[in-house]
């Protein structure tokens, strides 16, 4: 017995130190942590410039504008690079050290916020010592720098700098992101800016689109670089992330389009403004109408302008990004349900993210879970005792992102829209049997009205039900270890319809399960009772792709190693449609309906029937 105990721990060990990040961190990692910028020496030479222009960016109110950088070296080499600094000051004179206050200070000691090979769009830069590169830069509070340095990523030498240019107005308000309240007719706005409580009131102006508007404050928030757990987070990868803005958008009336734009009134009496925006609000819980939903998780971030890429990172995130905004007339409401930006400490990336996505967050209701790169951290009574978030422990995710849950901290919530349902687990907290946030998963699934809401899902970022993916094959179970043993019965008992998740970056959809097994033997068309819960895993929306198994799981419909995401679309109480669509083309690759009546929830399954009475 007790060699069978230790040959199941040593299992248990070798996965997770394969999985401990997940199995996608084996095969890339953050862009800029490539960068020893700590070892930068300073060497300055006459022979060698860079310039920037235009001087001022945003004339017109922009707030992402195109830079043109051009650079002169007489000893090029092929391992130049330029970074993008941006306070555009970034000698050592503010380090922070995490160890040692005695060490020797560094001459740089905060990475770019995005770098180029000196030859990325010029091709004979050895052979002549000149290079043209663009470069996308977005609003982000501060003034920007471009250094020239020699010696690649680990031996970074200064050789140029340009001057400084900027945004006209680098505090202005930007990047809305919409979420869902707590209540039907509440939306928030979330956006960030250069001004705190003393030095302007933060509000929302909105209403119906040609009606006479009204004003709503927000609440402000910030973290400091002692809010962060560790490096890079606490060290090369802090940025001051200014100030992060919530207003409650309340009473709204159901399936009207209504129009807003941020303001911050200055003491003089002043105002800046936001470009205005418009969002149509939510429909009433039980609404028959049609309603249409976005799920993926793991998309992160990429570059327009190519840099940051070499590590090929995010391939698939520009892809899907753009999907969805050309699709955009045709979703309701968004989940992202965890590995947000892939930051992983760097703090400026969360800018790049949400600048990112503001042609969708906000237009319709962004809504996030958390994944392992938004909290884990050692020590920090994350469930797993990872390094992925890179020091953010959570913070960056629970302030740049607002979600209803009763404590940011705590990122498990329940959201209604319309016929929908939805209950978001936090998988970097313990979800077991026992644990506070198990008892609000069954909280949340007991709670809703099928008659009402007759759609019924449950999501979480890492894979608390069945993946085909190589990494949990190996372990043996195809999900994360003690993942469904604990909630199939909750799945089960309240009937879900489907559970999504993330962390691994594929596709794959399951047959409607229960207790490992298919409880269905229908593939595309479902009608009546579905008996179990169908498994999704749509975790690859831009990140780098995970391998499957070579081991044939007999409940995995179908599989996609490819960038993709999906699409539910309730026509009624009785039918909905599920796309999965790839985002290289936007078209559907997979799908399914379920067709079926009220009586059909409420029938007696395995696991899941009412207690009766002989009683007359």
């Amino acid at each position: 017995m007790m060699m069978k105990m230790l040959g199941f721990i040593s299992t248990i060990i070798v996965f997770m130190l394969l999985r401990n990040s997940d199995s996608h961190v084996i095969q890339g990692e953050q862009p800029l942590s490539k960068i020893a910028i700590h070892k930068a020496v300073h060497a300055l030479s006459d022979s060698s410039s860079i310039k920037a222009f235009p001087s001022f960016l945003g004339l017109k109110g922009e707030d992402t504008q195109w830079v043109n950088v051009e650079l002169d070296h007489a000893k090029p080499s092929e391992d130049d690079w330029v970074g993008v600094f941006s306070p555009a000051k970034f000698n050592g004179s503010d380090c922070y050290y995490e160890n040692d206050p005695k060490e020797q200070s560094p001459y740089i000691c905060s990475a770019p916020i995005k770098y180029a090979y000196a030859n990325h769009s010029t091709s004979n830069y050895t052979k002549t010592g000149r290079a043209s590169i663009k470069f996308q830069l977005i609003n982000q509070r501060a003034d920007f720098s471009f250094a020239l340095f020699s010696g690649g990523l680990s031996n970074p030498k200064v050789v140029a700098v340009s001057d400084s240019i900027r945004f006209v107005n680098p505090k202005a308000p930007v990047y809305p992101r919409l979420a869902q309240g707590k209540y039907w007719n509440e939306m928030t706005v979330t956006w960030t800016s250069g001004y705190n409580t003393d030095e302007a009131i933060a509000f929302v102006e909105w209403g119906m689109k040609g009606q006479s508007q009204r004003r709503s404050p927000a609440g402000t928030l910030t973290f400091t670089r002692n809010s962060m757990c560790g490096s890079p987070a606490r060290t090369v990868g802090w940025r001051d992330p200014g100030f992060i803005h919530t207003s409650f958008l309340k009473d709204l009336w159901p399936n009207i389009k209504y129009t807003y734009r941020m303001g911050h009134m200055l003491p003089d009496g002043s105002y800046i403004w936001s470009k205005t925006y418009s969002f149509k609000s939510s429909p009433y819980p039980g609404q028959d109408s049609l309603q249409k939903i976005i799920i993926f998780g793991d998309m992160g971030k990429a570059e327009r302008d190519g840099s940051n890429e070499y590590s090929n990172y995010q391939p698939g995130s520009l892809n899907t990004t753009d999907q969805l905004i050309k699709d955009l007339k045709n979703i309701d409401i968004v989940f992202h349900i965890g590995d947000l930006s892939y930051a992983n400490g760097y703090i400026s990336q969360w800018d790049q993210f949400t600048s990112q996505v503001e042609p969708i967050a906000s237009t319709v209701p962004y809504m996030v879970a958390s994944g392992n790169h938004e909290r884990d951290w050692p020590g920090s009574g994350s469930f797993y005792d990872t390094v992925d978030s890179g020091g953010e422990c959570g913070v960056l995710a629970e302030t740049m992102f607002y979600v209803p849950a009763e404590n940011r901290a705590k990122f498990w919530y329940s959201t209604d829209y319309g016929m929908f349902h939805f209950c978001i687990a936090d998988t970097e907290h313990d979800w077991r049997e026992g644990s506070e946030q198990y008892r609000f998963i069954e909280k949340c699934l007991a709670s809703v009205d099928r008659q009402k809401q007759p759609w019924l899902i449950f999501a979480a970022h890492r894979v608390l039900g069945y993946s085909s993916d190589k990494y949990y094959g190996l372990e043996g179970s195809f999900e994360e270890p003690m993942g469904r043993e604990s909630l199939q019965r909750l799945w089960q008992k309240y009937k879900v319809d489907i559970a999504f998740y993330g962390h691994v970056h594929n596709y794959e959809r399951t047959c409607p399960m229960y207790q490992n097994r298919c409880v269905n033997s229908e593939k595309s068309n479902y009608s009546g009772t579905m008996n179990g819960t169908i498994h999704v895993v749509a975790g690859g929306a831009g990140s780098h792709l995970s391998e499957f198994s070579e081991l044939k799981t007999s409940w995995s419909l179908y599989k996609d190693y490819d960038f993709g995401f999906v699409k539910l679309t309730a026509f009624n109480h009785s039918s909905l449609l599920f796309e999965y669509k790839k985002s290289s083309d936007g078209l559907v690759y997979d799908s399914f309906t379920i067709s079926r009546d009220y009586k059909d929830v409420l029938a007696c399954v395995h696991d899941s029937c009412e207690a009766t009475t002989a009683a007359s």
